[in-house]
């Protein structure tokens, strides 16, 4: 057993508590309070005042894809031969050894979305994994978590511009992934019947998606393919995230009423192309104060993994209230991949994922991990 005590504890889960304990037992959370008394054997933390909270959760990035000092050799986010990949799976690509796994660790992120770029008009599926493992088959969380699917500059580019072939337009892009949509209702109506259709692994892949089990994980930024593809998610009764969002605060009463969550980011550096023009840490707030349930993303390693609290302090400093820029790097991630059972805050039952900050890392500028806890596990202490 562990317990952790004298912690200025932001549970996530609706209440605070000052000089509060956590007791942990395995990988659980056993029991919160004010005083709990140590059981027999239980190793005791002293948080010293500082801030306790969950780890922080990534909705969208491509940690162990796209790999940390390498060229093509760990460049394994995008298979550039199709802008049709829904068969292809993020676990298969994922390396824990990668250097970005243990600096997000060091930087208070323990759960990462992880899954395949933006090439691909449907990329394949993502994964939710722990940050701290050697193996990624006891890394799991959930997988999958969802269907990625990309409009815009993306496949633009790197088919009709790069490969002089479909799609090469817009119009294009939402017709490729129409086609895969329409062939799968197909397929599954032709298996209902009985008809025994020729084996295809791209459309039993995308069978989840049209049965309303896996959501598609949207790469929209403009505003005209943000309302592209909830025209899509409309016309075929899919589930849905819309990813970026870059120029959400355009058309931000739309996607109030809509009701589908938006991952917001990566919001810091350059704007590298032409669909990033409205990039700003004001997105996340003008979504909020819409009625969008709002994540904080760093599409690490656009933004390096470890700066999403960073980044979720650039955003409340730019206007979004501070406790949702805590909600959305915590339980407003974990709710909107299926994973908010698990983790996300800290309640009874719940994973023991656990961070004490040397300071508040929204406010103070170099704050860090004092101790990172994954699954009841200490697997960062600072020195």
């Amino acid at each position: 057993m562990l317990l952790i005590k004298n912690g200025t504890i932001k549970s996530m889960a609706g209440f605070e508590l000052k000089n509060g304990c956590i007791l942990i037992d395995g990988e659980k959370i056993l029991a919160m309070g004010m005083d709990i008394d140590p059981p027999e054997d239980c190793r005791v933390i002293d948080a010293g005042g500082r801030l306790v909270t969950p780890g922080c959760v990534e909705a969208h990035c491509h940690i162990g894809l796209d790999n940390e000092a390498m060229g093509w050799e760990g460049h394994d986010f995008n298979e550039t031969v199709d802008p049709v990949t829904p068969q292809v799976r993020a676990i298969d690509s994922i390396n824990p050894m990668d250097e970005a796994f243990a600096l997000a660790l060091q930087g208070g992120v323990t759960t990462a979305c992880t899954g395949p770029g933006s090439a691909n008009v449907v990329g394949g599926t993502f994964a939710a994994i722990k940050l701290a493992g050697r193996r990624v088959d006891d890394m799991i969380l959930k997988n999958p978590i969802a269907m990625k699917c990309a409009l815009g500059e993306n496949p633009k580019r790197c088919y009709g511009q790069s490969g002089k072939k479909a799609p090469m337009t817009r119009m294009g892009v939402a017709a490729v992934l129409r086609e895969v949509l329409l062939k799968t209702k197909r397929y599954m109506e032709d298996q209902q019947a009985g008809k025994n259709p020729a084996f295809d692994m791209k459309l039993e892949a995308m069978i989840p998606v049209l049965k309303g089990e896996l959501p598609l994980k949207a790469h929209a930024h403009r505003a005209d393919d943000i309302l592209t593809i909830i025209r899509i998610a409309k016309e075929f009764g899919v589930k849905l995230t819309l990813d970026h969002c870059t120029d959400g605060s355009l058309i931000a009463e739309e996607l109030g009423k809509e009701g589908y969550p938006a991952f917001v980011g990566p919001s810091f550096g350059s704007k590298t192309k032409i669909e990033l023009a409205n990039k700003s840490f004001t997105t996340a707030g003008v979504l909020h104060n819409a009625g969008v349930d709002i994540s904080i993303i760093t599409d690490a390693p656009v933004i390096p993994l470890q700066y999403l609290p960073m980044c979720a302090g650039l955003a409340a400093a730019a206007g979004l209230e501070k406790e949702e820029a805590w909600k959305a790097i915590t339980i407003n991630p974990a709710k909107a991949v299926g994973i908010g059972d698990r983790v996300g805050s800290l309640e009874p039952g719940k994973d023991a994922d656990i961070v004490i900050w040397t300071a508040d890392p929204l406010t103070t500028i170099g704050a860090h991990a004092h101790m990172t806890i994954v699954n009841g596990k200490i697997v960062y202490s600072e020195g």
